[in-house]
């Protein structure tokens, strides 16, 4: 590549970071690394009756949780700040006047019912729904059907405008998607978009465009539905004289509903019982905490990991790659054209396999705050790492730590006995008395001294093994799951494991 690669991910202060956003800013991140070039994070906040407080500095902490940080962004400047859109409104309002003077937009003074009636007068069965393009713009309140006084005289007064571009009729746009191929367009479909508002802001048709021309955006990555605006865009690019400077860009596959029916949405999410943004939202204009992958347990390399193969393949036989591994295989020639449905069974897979390769320390660093959290009091680093080395394979999420370990640091304060009186008998009563006689005599304390003990004692008393190590463990841990019963015994201690079977032996 000649040019120095530079790409962007642009997101919207309005909300939470959904599934879909993320995997934008995990390609647009990788593909920059990928050609040793430039990651940035530009905030487009054009829309201020949408700004939302705090979505800005939360769309930074899920891309830092995310291990995807960009190397220029509001709070890392380089050589193309400021990197909001807000900050940068005073150069927009140039190119649309540039855009005015050379005939390709023009100034608007319709008001709201002017539109609307137009929709109502101008609407037949040929149009059933008319929009402000080249078949309508004559009919409206505008600088081509004014003289260039009576604008004069309407800017003089103040008089709200917008400036809207003037798309040419009967013209095939084209453009080749890194994804999709040649791409073309009919003019005549497209409608004359606004591109500067009455305040002065910018659309997103104006700003993206010349933002991207600013900064030397090379690739631009973004989601299938912004495909009807790319027309408008490019007649920007050439209407500016940019057109060589356009960035290559990529649309990528919607992530659909686990069924394939539609967009994934936060609805969904809720109706179906799983996350679908990065990390928790808390919207202040509802009140309402919105769950993410990050707080339900997720690691983010698995997060990344299964969200890098959500409509792209790696082209191998396995499916865990690390960041570094995925920078390196990563390509757009192997994502996918059509939407990917997103399987949150699949998801809790990666991460599972993914909690097996971290260490056991950086599980500890991770796993503590949350059974503390719990009121679990942890005295012992040691006996903390060696229970997680004891039931880490059996945990998908970081929260399962708390269910699968509990028991090591308190007496449960249930038990299963349903699922041990229906084979329970006195035989079964005196077998553990005597078991407990023949440890308390015995100086070891370990795992395999006690399933030794355990077996000559069941022989002895001519008992199957299987009838009972169950009992054995739902005495020690409450429940039917657990790594091997004589390790755990060992592990809580001689002490507790006597309280609890004696526990257990008065509730039978």
């Amino acid at each position: 590549m000649n040019k120095e690669v530079r790409t962007r991910f642009a997101p919207s202060p309005t909300g939470g970071l959904h599934l879909g956003g993320v995997r934008t800013a995990l390609y647009s991140y990788l593909y920059a690394k990928k050609h040793a070039g430039t990651f940035v994070l530009r905030v487009e906040d054009t829309d201020q009756t949408r700004y939302v407080e705090g979505a800005e500095k939360y769309i930074l902490d899920c891309l830092d949780w995310c291990g995807i940080s960009p190397d220029e962004s509001p709070l890392k400047s380089g050589p193309y700040a400021p990197y909001r859109q807000s900050e940068r409104k005073p150069m927009y309002k140039q190119y649309a006047l540039q855009l005015i003077e050379n005939g390709h937009a023009y100034y608007a003074f319709d008001t709201p019912e002017d539109l609307e009636k137009m929709r109502t007068d101008l609407k037949s069965e040929k149009n059933p729904s008319p929009q402000y393009d080249h078949s309508t713009r004559m009919q409206m309140k505008n600088s081509l059907t004014l003289s260039a006084e009576e604008v004069n005289d309407l800017l003089a007064k103040n008089t709200p405008f917008v400036v809207r571009i003037k798309m040419p009729s009967n013209e095939t746009i084209s453009f080749t998607d890194m994804i999709r191929g040649e791409i073309n367009n009919d003019s005549n479909l497209v409608d004359d978009k606004v591109l500067l508002k009455g305040d002065g802001m910018p659309t997103y048709h104006l700003a993206v465009v010349v933002d991207d021309y600013l900064m030397k955006i090379t690739h631009a990555f973004r989601g299938e539905e912004w495909l009807p605006s790319a027309p408008v865009h490019i007649k920007l690019w050439d209407y500016l004289g940019w057109k060589n400077d356009m960035p290559q860009w990529a649309h990528l596959p919607l992530i659909l509903k686990p069924d394939g029916n539609g967009k994934l949405s936060k609805r969904d999410g809720d109706r179906l019982g799983f996350p679908v943004f990065a990390m928790n939202w808390f919207d202040p204009k509802t009140n309402e905490t919105t769950i993410g992958f990050k707080e339900i347990g997720f690691l983010p390399e698995a997060f990344i990991n299964l969200l890098a193969m959500l409509g792209w393949h790696s082209g191998e036989e396995k499916e865990l790659f690390s960041k570094d591994e995925l920078i390196s295989i990563f390509s757009m020639e192997r994502v996918h054209k059509g939407g990917a449905k997103f399987d949150y069974e699949k998801a809790k897979w990666f991460n599972h396999e993914w909690v097996k390769t971290i260490s056991d320390d950086r599980c500890m660093m991770l796993v503590k705050p949350i059974l503390q959290a719990k009121g679990i009091v942890i005295k012992d680093d040691a006996y903390l790492l060696k229970v997680i080395g004891a039931v880490k394979d059996r945990c998908t999420l970081l929260n399962d730590f708390y269910t699968q370990s509990v028991y090591f640091f308190e007496t449960p304060t249930s038990f299963d006995t349903d699922a041990i009186k229906p084979k329970w008998n006195e035989d079964k009563t005196a077998f553990f008395n005597e078991l407990m006689s023949q440890c308390a005599a015995s100086t070891n304390w370990n795992a395999v001294e006690l399933e030794t003990i355990f077996k000559e004692l069941a022989t002895a008393k001519n008992i199957k093994m299987g009838e009972l190590q169950m009992p054995f463990r739902i005495m020690l841990v409450g429940g039917k799951f657990g790594p091997g019963v004589f390790e755990i015994a060992e592990m809580i201690g001689k002490e507790s494991t006597f309280e609890r079977v004696k526990m257990v032996l008065g509730m039978l």
